[in-house]
């Protein structure tokens, strides 16, 4: 029996769990073979039917935000439906993520290329919809292990990221655009690299957590903010343990 997930907020309209790592959000013929997510489980440990209202990633963690019923999911398809690259409307979700990605980027910085819709598909002849991503460095890192041979160590970057539209693999085709992919993206980054960081740091997975969620409540509009806190493998990184600054 799959265990509960943990619920950070739940009201008449609104669920949000911590989504884990590993986890499909819902039934899908990219991963045929997946036998659990969260839509599944969440029904069998509410006894009552959910409706997911973004969907991230298999490999991602975090605010996974769902709706109780058909007219709430609605109402939330609406309010993550906006297209445009400019910030500051209250009306939009505000989604901050924490990433780890290879090398050193700026400080901070914003990007803005359009995407194709289905990161799946190769992108000749598909349509490219505005994407722009925004981030800002937390922690600059170094693994005292060669995974280049131009280099002795391996630098890192711990990184605050928004995203100001929501395209499939936004952050993940954004940072690799930027030559500094994703620690543990096997489509988008370096296979070699992500099972080296793998085995010294103890960990594999995707390197990317939905920290928070802010957005207005379908029902009142009353602006909701949603949290869900790194789980144990980010503490080393976070207090910078388990590398050297």
């Amino acid at each position: 029996m799959p265990d509960d997930l943990q619920i950070i907020h739940r009201d008449t309209q609104l669920l949000a769990v911590h989504k884990p790592a590993g986890l499909l959000v819902h039934r899908s013929a990219l991963d045929a073979h997946a036998d659990d997510d969260v839509v599944t489980r969440l029904r069998a440990q509410l006894g009552a039917p959910v409706w997911p209202a973004h969907r991230l990633d298999k490999g991602t963690s975090g605010v996974q935000l769902l709706a109780l019923d058909a007219d709430s999911a609605r109402r939330l398809g609406a309010v993550f439906a906006g297209t445009a690259c400019a910030p500051g409307d209250a009306s939009r979700p505000d989604k901050r993520y924490l990433a780890l990605v290879r090398g050193w980027p700026a400080d901070a910085g914003e990007i803005d290329q359009p995407l194709a819709r289905d990161p799946e598909l190769p992108s000749a002849g598909q349509p490219r919809l505005a994407a722009c991503t925004r981030w800002q460095v937390l922690q600059r890192l170094q693994l005292p292990m060669a995974t280049d041979g131009r280099h002795a160590d391996t630098r890192l970057a711990l990184v605050a990221v928004q995203p100001l539209t929501g395209r499939r693999h936004q952050i993940r085709r954004h940072f690799k655009a930027l030559a500094h992919p994703l620690i543990g993206d096997a489509t988008h980054g370096k296979g070699p690299l992500n099972r080296a960081v793998a085995a010294h740091l103890g960990w594999q997975r995707l390197w990317l957590h939905a920290l928070s969620l802010t957005l207005p409540h379908p029902a009142s509009g009353v602006p909701l903010t949603l949290r869900a806190e790194p789980g144990p493998e980010w503490a080393g990184l976070l207090g910078g343990d388990a590398l050297t600054d």
